[in-house]
């Protein structure tokens, strides 16, 4: 049986007490919501605390709030459950809600929260295995090792992104805010991350991620694909996060898609052969061309690389075909199954 290590355990009540303890030994210690992702890496001593801050009892950081603007604000805390199940969520933003259904399974949905998701560690094949295989290879780079067994020239870490809701908020330009002892600052969510497996996140270690900003809908269809090999509990091997607006008249006005799982941060595909015009199927597989010319998978999970960037296309194919309402050349993988040629 894996047990956790000698932990000490605090559950502050407000944001002010939360980011005091957090600020007096950053480096030492780990936030704790739902868990469903932190304690097993723990207990596998894949990361490492002497301290854990639970905080369940923030209040600050829970609950879905529409606003008048039109934007909504989710809570760190809020569990995936809840958004799945919102009808807000669901009717104004289907792309976010089909993203969060694809995470895991209904039990860790329960307790996971779109917060801890946001912030998923970075996942590998040499990465994520037990101590003792771990240490078999003399370790990798993420963990205390000096070589990258992915790429073992290369002087960073090649662990890939793995969180289901990163690719789709990116898509819709949503923002976060983080705060620390010394105030708040929001920034978009495609600037949260870094493209590097092991420092993965420009989120300092002091500030605590509390709220997430969803921009108001105007005139915009979402989506999110996800390959992988199994109906349920498996990590993306690929996500397409794409987002799609235009005018009265058809003319597609903004476009974004983000890819999730082939690199160490979402990758931002460029979609500008879409903006001011109407959608086809000529312009779609253009940017499903430069999705998969961008994207440059490595030996680092499931599946060979050369078929998961082979499938870099057919997904962004098909998400953008979905959202322009163009013919479906694949059925979008729900559930986990993957797209199937029609």
């Amino acid at each position: 049986m894996m047990r956790l290590p000698s932990l000490q355990w605090a559950a502050p009540r407000t944001l002010t007490e939360l980011t005091t303890r957090l600020a007096a030994d950053p480096a030492s210690t780990k936030l704790l919501a739902g868990g469903t992702d932190l304690i097993p890496n723990l207990k596998r001593r894949h990361q490492h605390a002497r301290q854990l801050l639970w905080i369940g009892k923030i209040s600050e950081l829970q609950g879905i709030q529409p606003e008048a603007s039109g934007e909504v604000s989710l809570g760190a805390s809020t569990t995936l459950t809840a958004i799945t199940r919102s009808d807000h969520l669901r009717r104004h933003y289907p792309g976010l809600v089909r993203a969060v259904a694809s995470i895991s399974s209904p039990v860790l949905r329960n307790m996971g929260t779109i917060g801890g998701n946001l912030c998923l560690d970075t996942r590998c094949t040499y990465y994520n295995q037990s101590e003792e295989w771990r240490r078999s290879i003399d370790y990798c780079l993420k963990e205390a090792g000096d070589t990258c067994w992915v790429a073992p020239g290369s002087p960073r870490c090649w662990a890939i992104s793995a969180s289901d809701s990163a690719p789709l908020l990116a898509a819709i330009g949503a923002k976060v805010s983080l705060h620390s002892v010394a105030g708040e600052r929001e920034i978009d969510v495609e600037k949260l991350f870094v493209d590097d497996g092991i420092q993965y996140l420009a989120k300092r270690p002091d500030e605590v991620l509390t709220r997430i900003r969803l921009p108001a809908v105007s005139h915009s269809r979402s989506t999110y694909w996800k390959l992988r090999r199994r109906h349920s509990i498996d990590f993306p091997v690929l996500g397409v996060g794409a987002m799609v607006a235009s005018d009265g008249g058809g003319r597609i006005t903004a476009a974004r898609v983000f890819l999730g799982a082939v690199a160490s941060a979402p990758l931002s595909v460029d979609t500008s052969a879409l903006l001011g015009q109407l959608p086809t199927e000529e312009l779609v597989h253009t940017v499903a061309e430069r999705a998969r010319d961008l994207a440059t998978p490595l030996d680092n999970t499931d599946f060979t690389l050369q078929w998961r960037r082979r499938m870099v296309h057919s997904y962004v194919d098909g998400a953008l075909r979905e959202l322009c309402g163009l013919p479906a050349k694949v059925v979008a993988p729900r559930e986990g199954r993957f797209a199937i040629e029609v």
